[in-house]
């Protein structure tokens, strides 16, 4: 009797059919995430290699790999869907050359390096993510570790007088005064001690003129003469005598990275002050200056949360 046979799929014929269903499911899933990631730079050493390599462990499911800048085609050439990552200002110049091209993460790139060569405009197709603290953040800093400071000085040249702006604005809601001196000349050291005469603290600016190897010992020394504490530039002034400073290192460039990859690459923003950071506190520093040792990651998440407030 014919009829009397049940028409449904048997269930063992049902069965490969949904695994072939949710197996095609899992692959198109898979194929929308995986991004082809191109890092790029004029060297390949090995701080470029491990950095590299913690990328492609963070995203196993993407293409991550680096290729020598001078191994790269020009930009209208790579295919538009790479997401390619400059770890350098060579291959910055080199994707300047074309607007047309993937769109670009520029990692850790200042304000003085982008304003020589970008001017007051971020191209559509360059995300800039700053490698100098916010100096809202520094400002903060100096108000968190140090309340009893007024005055603020800032030792500036024709390269970062444009900062002087952001920075008077941040000092305002924090009732911190803006002292600053042009230092166009490093060898003549009287607009230092000007400054250091009318200020209660220095905010170290990411401006390499000022803040190198040959005026660090300067600067200290002529700071903590008159009992000034150095705040920034950077991770590194901190260990050569600098007080304190926020940083952002490879942990949290990576993470950040992570998160920006995970979006269209249409949302991503024109620039980005780092959003993960620490701080680090020179403990000796802090001790000749009288001031009580600086718990760094209690305060660095005193920073983050003021900065998420609204």
């Amino acid at each position: 009797m014919a009829r009397g046979r049940s028409r449904k799929t048997p269930l063992s014929g049902r069965l490969p059919l949904a695994l072939c269903l949710l197996l095609a499911g899992w692959l198109a899933m898979f194929e929308a995430r995986a991004a082809d990631i191109l890092l790029t730079g004029a060297e390949d050493g090995p701080g470029v290699q491990s950095f590299t390599q913690a990328l492609r462990a963070l995203r196993p499911e993407d293409e991550v790999r680096f290729t020598p800048l001078a191994s790269l085609p020009a930009p209208d050439k790579l295919p538009a869907g790479v997401r390619l990552i400059l770890l350098d200002m060579p291959s910055l110049d080199w994707r300047l050359q074309d607007a047309r091209g993937p769109a670009t993460l520029v990692l850790r790139i200042s304000r003085q390096q982008a304003r020589e060569r970008l001017g007051d405009a971020t191209p559509e197709h360059l995300s800039l993510l700053w490698s100098d603290p916010p100096v809202a953040r520094q400002l903060r800093l100096i108000r968190t570790i140090l309340p009893q400071v007024r005055r603020v000085g800032v030792l500036y040249d024709r390269h970062s007088e444009f900062l002087l702006k952001d920075i008077r604005q941040a000092a305002a809601p924090l009732a911190l005064e803006i002292v600053a001196e042009r230092w166009d000349d490093t060898s003549d050291s009287r607009p230092l001690q000007n400054l250091l005469g009318q200020s209660d603290v220095l905010l170290g600016l990411d401006d390499p003129d000022l803040y190198n190897p040959k005026t660090v010992k300067n600067l200290l020394l002529s700071s903590y003469a008159r009992q000034r504490a150095l705040i920034g530039p950077s991770a590194a002034f901190v260990k050569a005598g600098s007080l304190a400073s926020s940083y952002s290192d490879q942990e949290d460039w990576l993470a950040i990275l992570d998160e920006l990859l995970d979006r269209p690459a249409a949302s991503w923003p024109r620039t980005l002050y780092p959003t993960r950071f620490k701080v680090l506190g020179n403990r000796q520093v802090a001790r000749s200056l009288g001031i009580e040792p600086i718990e760094a990651e209690s305060v660095a998440a005193m920073l983050a949360e003021g900065e998420q407030r609204p």
